[in-house]
Parts: structure tokens; C-alpha cells; sequence
């Protein structure tokens, strides 16, 4: 039965793989698609088929749908107000121009937490381009920093959506995850954003581009036309070509924005409210009132519920679109995601029900942690993410199938460090992006960079973090009998 599964598991992601490459298939019907194959292949009855595909896609909406909603829409709220340039220019002050690599990384990071990263990058990159003939900071250090800080937070970070399905697929603990994938994520962002940036800036053929080719108009439209020209899975990493073009288009006209000290209190609302649940519960009596009601406000869905109520009563007067159309547009950007997601986790309950999830994880059953099985999973999840990301160049449905794949084994192995593991797969979702991602041409376009110079930028920059991501990964999970919330 265990080859059986094996050889299902194959055929389905092989299916998935060439459906969405090949047949430009939505990642969506692919996903479940597969799951189909690799529940009939397997040897699965064929009325629990259809049962267990149900039940995958129910269970994980019904963990993350809520949460990822209300994310897009605060997501949403943040950028038509124009807090990320407000934020841009809060960390400026702070850093001063000569330090901008490290301004427009932090930037980057802490802006992609809400905001999508191909409106982020559109809305900021006249200001970095603005500042490299300013400073006479060449532009594509600029570029690297903004980029990276961007993507670490869009592909690592919860409430991102493609850490929350991964999360989910993983049944791993949302506080803890949001926690360590900061500890994670900044460092690795610094290093292939702050560091490889510096020195890609100091070699001859750039050193002395400081933004000259401007992001005019044109340019920015013809951004937007080539992103929808990508196939249906690219749109899960990117929102829909309107949204670019509503943000290209507050590059231009000048206005009141709202304090970026602001920015950054209602972006750290909903982390500071999931921390908080699992934190404060911890010196709290059970079954009291104040219990129970730290339980409620900690909830991921309320948080990000109360988060959304906060921001827009706050930054109403600097919103040109009512709740209802703020609501309207998110849906539209939430539903590929949300679909996705929900396949991806009919997969994996089917992996989980075939010999695969019940035979191959009892093989781990008897190893102790000593015998470094939880750093070889975290590696081989960064390893199967990776993979995939290069495949099909969309790291969302990376993130998702990844941890599919990976969630019915280790959720019954003794002792696995699942937080690290799921942390591991969102790292690997990042690195060797090619032109089969939109966020390559996105970028490319913007900046005037021609191929060569793309994959010297964005794509060298990405797989540096990503790689930098795993290792501090790997040396966590040496530490994890010690180290809290990682199991």
C-alpha cells in the first residue's frame, strides 16, 4: 500500500506541475484535481474520496477563510490611505539618506505585513528612485533592499495569506509561527535585501545608475498590461491588474497622508493582539472572565476583525472609497486565494488518509528528536517549497502544496519542531524566481532592468534571503528541546 501511495503521490503532483506549466490550468482545479488522483490512485474507497476532499477544503477554510478575508481587507485600507509612503518617509527621517538601503528594507518589511507586494513595490519605487539620484545611492541597491524587505514579509510572515495556509496545512501554532518567523525573516531580509544590495550597487555596470530611466506613465501601464498576461495562478502572488493601477496612480498626484508612526501602530494591532492571546494566557487563572475574554481578543479571525474596525475608523478621512467598495474590491483579490488554499488542503487530507499519512509517519514514530530528524525535515520542506517555487514560479501555491504534502507526515511524528518546519517551507518559497513569476517582471519592468540584470537583482537577491532563512532555520531547530513554541 505504501508504494501505492507513493506512486499517486507522483502521478498528483506530476499532474499539478504540467496543469498549471503546461496547460495554464487554474492552480485552483489543479490542486483539486490532484487531490482526486491522488485519492484514487492510492487505493482510497471511492465514497471516502469524496468525502475526504470535502472535508480537506472545509477544514482549512474553516481554519484561515476568515482571517485571510480581513487581512486583505486591512491589507486593503492601509494602501488606498497612503500609509506606505507615509511609513517610507517616517523610516527615512529616522535613518537619513546616506543609510536609505536600510530604510527601504525596513520599509518593505514592515509594509508587505497588510499590503500586497506588487502594489507595495509600484507605490514606493518612484520614492527610492527619487532618493538614488538624491543621495546618488545607486539604483539598484535600492531596488534589492525594497524588493527583499518586501518578499520576506509577503512569503514568511503571518497574516500573510500563504503563511496562514501553511500554518494551517501544518497545524502549527499561529502565535508561536508569527513570532518566529520574525526572528527568522528580518535577518534573512537584511542580508539578501541591506547587505547583497550594498554590493551589487558597488560594481562597475551599476555603480553609477542612479535612476535616470524614470517610471513614467507609460511604463507603469505597461506594467500592469504584462501582469495580465500571466496565467491564473500568477494573480494569487499579485492582486488584480486594477489594484496595480490604483496604486501606480498615487505615485503621481500629490495629497495628505497620514502619520507613518500611525502606520506602524495599526500594523502591529494584530500581531501585538495574537502574541498577546498565547503570551498573557500564561499568567492568567483558567475559566475566568479575563481568560476568556484574552481568548476572544487573541483569536486570529477577531484580531484581524478588530484590527480592520480600528484602521478604518482611523483613516476614513484619507480613504476615497467607502467600506462597501473597500469590502468589494478584497473579495475579488481574496477568492483566487481563498480557492487555492482550500485545494491545497484537499491534497493534503488525501496525503494524510493514503499509506503515506498513515504507515510512512509511523516509520518516524520511534525517533527521538536527538537523532536530528526535525532538522532533516526542515531542511527537506525548505528543499520541497524551493522546488516548486521554481517550477511554477508562484510562491503561494508553493507555500500550500508544500506544506500539503509535508502536513499529514509530520503531525505524527513525536518531537518534530512543526512551527520550524512550516517556517522553513515559507523560506523556500522565495528564492530562484523566474520569469514564470510575475514579481520578476513587475520589478524588471519598473526599474528598466533587462534579464540579466533581473535575475542579478531580484532573483539572486531572493534565493541569498531564502538561503540565509533556512540556516538560521536549521540552527534553531539544534535548540528546539529547549526553545519555547516550536512543537
Amino acid at each position: 500500500m505504501l508504494i501505492q501511495a507513493f506512486i499517486a503521490f507522483g502521478l498528483a503532483i506530476i499532474f499539478v506541475l504540467v496543469a498549471i506549466m503546461k496547460f495554464k490550468m487554474h492552480a485552483f482545479l489543479a490542486l483539486l484535481l490532484g487531490a482526486l488522483l491522488m485519492g484514487l490512485v492510492s487505493g482510497l474507497p471511492l465514497d471516502r474520496v469524496a468525502a475526504e476532499l470535502t472535508t480537506g477544503f472545509g477544514n482549512t477554510m474553516g481554519g484561515v477563510g476568515i482571517i485571510i478575508m480581513f487581512g486583505i481587507i486591512f491589507g486593503t485600507i492601509l494602501q488606498q490611505s497612503g500609509m506606505a509612503e507615509a511609513i517610507a518617509d517616517m523610516i527615512l527621517r529616522r535613518t537619513g539618506e546616506r543609510n536609505a538601503p536600510l530604510a527601504m528594507a525596513l520599509t518593505g518589511y514592515v509594509v508587505s505585513i497588510p499590503v500586497f507586494f506588487d502594489a507595495a513595490f509600484v507605490i514606493l519605487f518612484g520614492l527610492i528612485r527619487s532618493i538614488s539620484r538624491k543621495a546618488r545611492i545607486p539604483l539598484v541597491t535600492l531596488v534589492v533592499a525594497l524588493a527583499i524587505g518586501l518578499s520576506a514579509t509577503h512569503a514568511m510572515v503571518i497574516p500573510t495569506p500563504g503563511p496562514l495556509a501553511v500554518a494551517a496545512n501544518m497545524g502549527a501554532d499561529i502565535p508561536w509561527m508569527l513570532f518566529w518567523s520574525i526572528i527568522v525573516s528580518l535577518p534573512a531580509a537584511l542580508v539578501g535585501g541591506v547587505l547583497y544590495g550594498k554590493w551589487l550597487g558597488r560594481r562597475p555596470e551599476y555603480a553609477n545608475d542612479f535612476g535616470d530611466a524614470f517610471a513614467d506613465e507609460a511604463l507603469i501601464a505597461e506594467t500592469v498590461q504584462n501582469s495580465e498576461g500571466f496565467a491564473a495562478e500568477d494573480s494569487i502572488d499579485m492582486p488584480h491588474a486594477d489594484s496595480v493601477a490604483t496604486a501606480a496612480n498615487t505615485l503621481t498626484p500629490p495629497r495628505t497622508l497620514p502619520s507613518g508612526g500611525l502606520g506602524i501602530f495599526l500594523i502591529l494591532i494584530p500581531i501585538i493582539l495574537i502574541l498577546a492571546g498565547t503570551a498573557v494566557l500564561q499568567f492568567i487563572p483558567e475559566g475566568t472572565f479575563l481568560y476568556q475574554l484574552t481568548t476572544f481578543i487573541g483569536d486570529r479571525n477577531i484580531a484581524l476583525l478588530i484590527s480592520a474596525i480600528i484602521a478604518y475608523l482611523v483613516l476614513r478621512p484619507y480613504l476615497t472609497s467607502s467600506l462597501t467598495e473597500i469590502i468589494a474590491s478584497s473579495a475579488a483579490v481574496a477568492a483566487p486565494i481563498l480557492l487555492i488554499t482550500g485545494a491545497g488542503g484537499a491534497l493534503g487530507r488525501m496525503i494524510g488518509q493514503s499509506a503515506i499519512g498513515t504507515d510512512l509517519s509511523g516509520q518516524f514514530h520511534g525517533l527521538a528528536y536527538a537523532t536530528g530528524a526535525g532538522t532533516l525535515l526542515v531542511i527537506i520542506g525548505w528543499f520541497i517549497s524551493q522546488a516548486l517555487r521554481f517550477a511554477q514560479g508562484s510562491t503561494t501555491v508553493a507555500l500550500i502544496t508544500a506544506s500539503a504534502i509535508l502536513g499529514p507526515i509530520v503531525a505524527d511524528i513525536p518531537g518534530a519542531p512543526v512551527v520550524l518546519i512550516a517556517i522553513a517551507i515559507t523560506a523556500g518559497g522565495m528564492g530562484l524566481s523566474m520569469p514564470n513569476d510575475s514579481g520578476f517582471w513587475v520589478v524588471g519592468n519598473l526599474a528598466r532592468f533587462d534579464v540579466k540584470t533581473t535575475f542579478r537583482t531580484w532573483t539572486a537577491g531572493l534565493t541569498i534571503m531564502g538561503i540565509t532563512a533556512l540556516l538560521i532555520t536549521v540552527v534553531l531547530s539544534l535548540f528546539a528541546g529547549v526553545l519555547p513554541g516550536l512543537h
